[in-house]
């Protein structure tokens, strides 16, 4: 394939009509409303006609009406839904905390190359989220359930092959990270990987439904089983972590009486750093298996058939073609936070696990960003699908304004208040020096809390248009050269400690946020509509 501009348009995605199926009560000289309705499946929601069943009322179109209040009802469910994904870690790190800092380091040398390995399959996610939105906007209902099809398929056999690979190779991705060999820390490191690797598909799992029902414009119902999963998890966290020794969860419930009956009954005294990954595994399985199902089961617009998971070259090829590049860029932001580690480990353990926290309470502050950029792709991806461009600026700049006014509070908030936010997920004599360390990374960072927010927003807006390649540039130039760089020169060549590094993770938020913004007003974003070869719904006669 030639080399182009990456902003240079892909094609545009084949459609059973010519012309964006009019809406319902137009008057047309050839009968276009019958053929709209019969040729497309879409009635006045555009969702309805998926599936006999009765329909889904959790879906938007965003091709009609109003903006803001669907560009909000569909970004608040996925805001609180990655709420609590992020409520997974934080409850691990709370917990296993319980157990000292070199627990809490060993969550910190874990996640980067678990993070890596997911993310390779989490571009594949994101290209079925963009067919379906894009396949919805255009009225191809039929070739909606055959990609969403595909894409479970597909990332599942590659999910089940990163599992794999992740369990074999552990140890070696915590050497390379800094992890000392023989260390405590670097067994309760190994034991958390291998569990999680063991249960990875319950992970992508969640995340195939969650982003075809996204593209579909449903997040409301897997924002429903993920706190069902998490409930439990904040239950079975201290139970696999403690067992029914001197388990905190008893006492805060006061039901100390009750522990010693279990453990009596049981002689259970918990696994450890491992009991959480275990019991992390488990509550996802919660969310993943009735999600999955759901997807078969017609009530939610998408009504998949095992027919639909038999793998086409074709359809793979585009899932690939699409998802590769959300998958390198992906990757590499994980990879560049396994290298901000091992760059933070020079420093010592001690700036690791402060590093550790800090890293979940950004990713908790920037909820409201990903769920603003999830919210722009689908409605950017559904809008150039039904050929409406216009609608698709005026989602982006909606997210904006929105977000801007978000991170005023948001920021101010963390800067007053670092010391006490830290201090929550650490205890004991060795907690002093990581919330000092904390302290100072919210004081750096979180003025510029903003910047990254709107980076996720403009991003979201190219991945909705399925111009994913563009977006792998940007953030792979963002932070790697913006931040993983200029934070081992800050480190080690002008001695800077950890704030160096901080400042490193500040200017890649404000130099991202440009860089992103630039390639936005260029406005050939416009042109980056995803096509399909050969749809499987033809024209009404």
């Amino acid at each position: 394939m030639p080399d182009h501009d990456p902003d240079e348009t892909t094609e545009s995605l084949d459609r059973p009509d010519a012309e964006r199926p009019p809406e319902s009560g137009a008057h047309t000289e050839s009968g276009a409303d019958s053929e709209s309705d019969a040729g497309t499946g879409r009635d006045d929601a555009g969702a309805d006609a998926a599936t006999p069943d009765e329909p889904s009322t959790s879906d938007y179109d965003l091709t009609e009406g109003s903006l803001l209040r669907p560009l909000v009802g569909l970004s608040a469910p996925i805001v609180l839904t990655q709420l609590l994904q992020v409520v997974y870690n934080l409850v691990d790190t709370f917990w296993v905390g319980r157990l000292g800092g070199e627990a809490v380091t060993a969550l910190s040398f874990s996640w980067p190359p678990i993070f890596a390995l997911i993310s390779l399959g989490g571009g594949l996610t994101l290209a079925g989220s963009v067919l379906v939105a894009q396949h919805k906007g255009a009225g191809n209902i039929d070739r909606v359930n055959e990609v969403a099809g595909q894409t479970l398929a597909f990332v599942t056999l590659f999910s089940l092959l990163l599992g794999g690979v992740g369990y074999l190779l552990a140890p070696t991705f915590l050497r390379l990270i800094g992890a000392e060999p023989g260390s405590t820390v670097f067994a309760y490191s190994l034991e958390y990987m291998r569990v999680i690797f063991l249960g990875v598909w319950f992970m992508f799992g969640f995340f195939v439904f969650q982003s075809l029902l996204r593209g579909w414009g449903d997040t409301r119902t897997p924002m429903y089983l993920m706190a069902v999963s998490v409930a439990v998890n904040v239950v079975l966290d201290p139970v696999f972590i403690f067992g029914f020794a001197d388990n905190p969860l008893f006492g805060i419930l006061g039901a100390r009486g009750l522990e010693a009956a279990l453990l009596d009954a049981t002689g259970f005294t918990g696994h450890g750093v491992e009991g959480a990954a275990m019991a992390t595994i488990l509550s996802r399985a919660l969310a993943t298996v009735p999600g999955v199902a759901l997807l078969f089961s017609g009530h939610l617009g998408l009504s998949l058939s095992l027919g639909d998971l038999w793998l086409d070259r074709e359809t793979v090829a585009k899932i690939v073609e699409i998802g590769y590049p959300a998958s390198i860029e992906q990757s590499s932001g994980a990879l560049s936070y396994s290298a901000m580690t091992a760059i933070i480990a020079i420093v010592g353990p001690t700036a690791v696990a402060a590093f550790g926290i800090c890293a979940r309470l950004t990713s908790f502050v920037f909820l409201p960003a990903v769920g603003l950029g999830m919210g722009t792709e689908t409605a950017v991806g559904q809008n150039l699908g039904a050929d409406r461009s216009d609608r698709a600026k005026r989602a982006v700049y909606l997210a904006l304004g929105m977000l801007t006014a978000t991170y005023v509070f948001v920021s101010g908030a963390a800067v007053v208040w670092a010391e006490p936010i830290v201090g929550v997920f650490i205890q004991g004599a060795d907690s002093a020096p990581i919330v000092a360390i904390g302290r100072e990374f919210m004081t750096i960072v979180a003025p510029t809390f903003v910047f990254m927010g709107a980076f996720q927003v403009l991003k979201g807006c190219f991945n909705g248009a399925g111009n994913t390649r563009a977006a792998m540039i940007m953030s792979v130039t963002s932070v790697w050269g913006l931040q993983v760089l200029p934070a081992y020169l800050l480190v080690t060549t002008f001695d800077m400690g950890t704030t160096g590094a901080w400042w490193a993770l500040a200017i890649m938020h404000v130099g991202s946020a440009l860089i992103v913004a630039a390639w936005f007003l260029r406005g050939t974003w416009t042109e980056s509509v995803v096509e399909e070869d050969e749809p499987s719904v033809a024209p009404a006669d």
